[in-house]
């Protein structure tokens, strides 16, 4: 929200003069001379009190018409996990079938105070959960492949087999005994030039590409997880890593088309509908009515709407480039401002 009080007002024009490292993604400041917004630690040039004003987050700056600094890249820069996080995601990664504890974090110089605020404020979970989740999903990884769950559990870590069976069964929702053919949704976290994105996959494919303040998210992580059968917990397959390579790339102004594969359980309407999206050149947009007609519904217009608005893929189903009968910018559930960044972002890398 916007800031008003006049102490917190003053508490963070200080911390922007002094360029403080610890209101990173604590306040967004907008500039009124110039569009643009920052973070605390911009190297720009400070405006002056009566040209500036603070937003608690991202997503509110945008919507209020300012721009990512490019100085600061406070879209990515605000988001990004601090070093201390990344050697400790570095830590579980290179040891997934160990439980690393405090004091092996303070063993590292890192702090587990630190770490617990970023996950459970970025994550909505504890690190010890997203310890967790990771160490089951490797354990699933080898049940398919054939191990045993006694010989799993204990090559994980575990004390006992039970202990074992009881939390996988928690976050598979079937015991190791009966999960073999059952599948995962895994999910991650990637940083954009427009804020954090959560990406899930299974084996299949990408299944969801969302910007991490996306309204409704959380009814459409549970509508994936009753439409796949499957829980979401946190990891990585080689179609997460293709996605996030890709999407760098198109932040980059170096691609205009997807190659990952993608699975998107949904009706013979909505694929229709989301094969239409793709379809639309980069750089390109068409209306709902456009849609509707070359989908051979001229008269679904409204349905249209509704299945664009039920696309999960955000980016690479494209539905970012549908725009009102009139010309206008309409309906998108990451919000208008990002869309408009999305827009001119693809025109100005065709030079259009």
């Amino acid at each position: 929200m916007l800031v008003t009080d006049q102490k917190t007002i003053s508490n963070y024009y200080q911390a922007l003069l002094d360029r403080e490292p610890s209101y990173v993604g604590i306040f967004y400041v907008g500039v009124k001379t110039t569009s643009v917004f920052c973070i605390s630690t911009c190297r720009a040039r400070k405006p002056k009190l009566e040209n500036v004003e603070f937003f608690t987050t991202l997503k509110e700056a945008l919507d209020a018409g300012y721009r990512p600094c490019k100085v600061c890249k406070p879209a990515e820069n605000a988001n990004e996990a601090p070093k201390p996080v990344e050697q400790a995601i570095k830590l579980v990664k290179e040891n997934p079938k160990e439980k690393i504890t405090d004091w092996q974090l303070r063993e590292h110089q890192i702090s587990p105070e630190l770490v617990r605020r970023w996950f459970k404020k970025n994550y909505g979970m504890t690190f010890q959960a997203y310890q967790r989740m990771y160490r089951i999903n490797n354990a699933l990884q080898e049940l398919k492949d054939g191990k045993t769950a006694t010989e799993t559990a204990f090559d994980a870590g575990y004390d006992s087999l039970s202990g074992f069976g009881y939390t996988y069964k928690k976050f598979i929702g079937k015991s190791p005994k009966n999960s073999t053919g059952h599948d995962i949704i895994l999910i991650s976290r990637l940083t954009t030039p427009l804020g954090p994105m959560f990406v899930c996959a299974t084996d299949q494919g990408v299944c969801l590409l969302e910007f991490v303040d996306r309204r409704m998210l959380e009814t459409e992580f549970k509508d994936l997880q009753q439409r796949l059968k499957a829980k979401i917990i946190a990891g990585e397959n080689q179609h997460i890593k293709q996605a996030k390579q890709e999407i760098a790339e198109y932040f980059a102004g170096e691609r205009t088309t997807f190659t990952v594969t993608l699975h998107t359980p949904c009706t013979d309407f909505q694929n229709a509908v989301w094969e239409c999206l793709k379809a639309i050149p980069y750089g390109q947009t068409c209306s709902y009515q456009q849609q509707a007609e070359k989908i051979n519904k001229p008269k679904a217009v409204r349905a249209v709407a509704t299945a664009n608005g039920c696309n999960r893929i955000a980016i690479i189903i494209p539905c970012h480039r549908v725009i009102g009968k009139d010309g206008k910018l309409v309906g998108y559930a990451g919000g208008l401002e990002r869309k408009r960044w999305l827009l001119e972002h693809e025109r100005k890398s065709l030079n259009l």
